[in-house]
């Protein structure tokens, strides 16, 4: 796949004017999305991350196009993991409604940057060692676990991480318990603190740094593909910030996402060692040679990420629909 320093820079700039759009459209005056607003640019989003497939499979062919539609797909999943993570974050700093869109759209922003380093990083590292798919590979098995262990303790997990986060930077900064609007720096007593917003914003790029951990090595695994990887990780962070106000009522009710996401990555995580294993040139793994074992398909694993969502969504709705019966059956009992 060729992709000329032109399209590099069209495509960078595309987005960052996006963002820049987003930003004097919608966040520049504090306030609280709508529904409909909210839901009408979700849709917009989603519809140009899927118009630009189309113009990966003309530029590129469909094999590149089902490479980029199952990085997107995860990446979505895993930013929609993000935003319960992110709703955690907004009720510890108790961030007024009307102000969460600006830290939502820094916090993104500072998410894509920290991404494109990961990506690069990565890239230069698949081009000069093929035994790091074994890293990649093993990293995600073992993230998978992690995330297995904690499901259903999220919150007090995101509440210890934030109070030493929150501990390191008042050590650092002059804070002040006060918001001043949305200001991230204000003045109290002629002197210039940082404002709750501002520790809601560190947080959140902490948070944003540990989720690039994550998702760049389990894009790797359905693409080696630089530019694929980036477009892919822009396109699911577009619309991001709508979505959080869109549904962030039903988080709670996808009890089941981070048993899916933790099948997700695990699935990744041995693609990737099976691809390792093929590529193979390490010395003390047969004889440096390359090992004869299966790969899975890009086709393959866009069914399987589709799937195991599906399956995930559906079981957390159906699990809270039973739960708010049994709640409701009591309740009139009880009455």
């Amino acid at each position: 796949m060729q992709v000329s320093a032109l399209e590099w820079v069209i495509t960078i700039a595309v987005v960052l004017a996006l963002f820049v759009f987003d930003f004097y459209a919608h966040v520049r005056t504090p306030h609280e999305p709508s529904f409909r607003e909210s839901g009408f640019w979700s849709a917009v989003y989603v519809g140009l991350a899927l118009a630009f497939g189309g113009y990966v499979a003309w530029r590129w062919g469909s094999t590149y196009t089902g490479e980029y539609y199952a990085g997107f797909v995860t990446e979505k999943a895993l930013s929609v993991d993000n935003l319960f993570v992110f709703l955690i974050i907004m009720s510890t700093f108790a961030v007024p409604r009307i102000h969460q869109q600006k830290v939502l759209l820094i916090g993104i922003v500072l998410a894509l940057v920290m991404r494109g380093a990961f990506i690069a990083v990565g890239a230069a590292a698949i081009n000069a060692f093929s035994w790091v798919f074994y890293l990649f590979g093993l990293f995600l098995i073992y993230t998978a676990a992690k995330l297995l262990r904690e499901s259903g303790h999220e919150v007090e997990a995101e509440q210890q991480r934030d109070s030493r986060i929150v501990a390191f930077a008042e050590k650092v900064l002059p804070t002040t318990e006060e918001y001043d609007r949305d200001r991230l720096i204000t003045r109290v007593d002629g002197k210039r603190v940082a404002t709750p917003l501002l520790l809601a914003l560190v947080a959140i790029g902490f948070t944003d740094l540990l989720f690039a951990l994550d998702s760049i090595p389990a894009i790797y695994g359905l693409t080696e593909q630089p530019y694929l990887v980036f477009t892919a990780n822009a396109f699911a962070l577009m619309g991001l910030r709508q979505l959080y106000f869109l549904i962030g009522g039903l988080l709670d009710r996808l009890v089941y996402l981070s048993y899916g996401l933790a099948a997700i990555l695990a699935f990744i995580g041995v693609k990737l060692v099976l691809h390792a294993l093929h590529e193979n040139t390490l010395p003390w793994v047969n004889g440096g040679e390359h090992v004869a074992v299966p790969e899975v398909s890009t086709p393959v694993s866009l069914g399987v990420i589709l799937g195991v969502l599906a399956v995930a969504t559906v079981a957390s709705l159906i699990k809270t629909r039973r739960r708010a019966a049994t709640a409701a059956g009591t309740d009139a009992s009880g009455e």
